[in-house]
């Protein structure tokens, strides 16, 4: 089971270098020069780090408060590097491409720091939080198993049964743990995902009913009529813009 890939890479993240006034990933040396603690502001820029003290600064754009799993997060995700040698390498290497003005840097950069991130986000899954969301449901071993099964599958035609299933719980200990963790049902969770994914297709330019059979809904219109209330927009409508 794997809680990150799916949320990877159905959210296009970029990292590119930016000026600290501007930068929401920030990597900070310690006393000796080495890299000892990244920190990633989920909902603003800095505005305590020290310039003597940052060894890059970037702005990470992962699609914003859409996805589900940047809403979740705390303002604020810290990392002491000091036992982390794996990710103060990924640092010492992006500080270098970021300074070295190499050809290619920037896809470099944007590599290293998708690593840094799902590191950054490993860290906050293994913390566990008592924030209820996505992340508190991530970092629960049983709700995580529903969570990832309904990510991984979401055109499947799901009840609560097969999810509490898929958790190892009974049905109304799943119904009961689920909704107290990620702040709301399990059925509720699962349209706002189909409907996150189903805004980006008709965005790419699918056809509106293929989206509707792609995600489970009996017929166009009553996806018209989700979308409409989830997004305030006709699926019709945004795919012609």
């Amino acid at each position: 089971m794997d809680r990150l890939t799916t949320l990877v890479e159905k959210f296009h993240l970029t990292v590119q270098p930016a000026p600290l006034s501007t930068a929401n990933l920030i990597a900070m040396a310690g006393e000796d020069g080495t890299p000892a603690r990244v920190v990633f502001l989920t909902r603003g820029t800095s505005q305590t780090a020290r310039a003597e003290e940052v060894l890059f600064a970037a702005h990470v754009d992962w699609m914003g408060m859409t996805n589900p799993l940047m809403a979740s997060l705390p303002d604020e995700v810290g990392s002491d590097l000091s036992g982390a040698e794996d990710s103060r390498a990924l640092v010492r290497l992006m500080a270098e491409e970021t300074t070295a003005n190499r050809c290619g840097a920037q896809s470099v950069i944007n590599r290293l720091g998708e690593a840094l991130m799902v590191r950054l986000l490993r860290e906050q899954i293994s913390q566990g939080t008592t924030d209820v969301g996505l992340l508190a449901g991530l970092a629960d071993p049983r709700i995580s198993r529903a969570i990832v099964a309904m990510h991984d599958f979401p055109g499947r035609v799901w009840s609560n049964a097969d999810l509490a299933q898929e958790a190892g719980l009974s049905l109304s200990r799943f119904a009961e743990l689920f909704a107290q963790t990620v702040g709301e049902t399990p059925m509720g969770y699962l349209r706002r995902w189909r409907l996150i994914l189903a805004h980006q297709d008709i965005m790419r330019g699918d056809r509106v009913d293929a989206v509707a059979r792609r995600y489970a809904y009996n017929s166009p219109e009553s996806f018209t009529r989700a979308f409409r209330k989830a997004h305030g927009v006709a699926p019709t409508a945004l795919r012609a813009a």
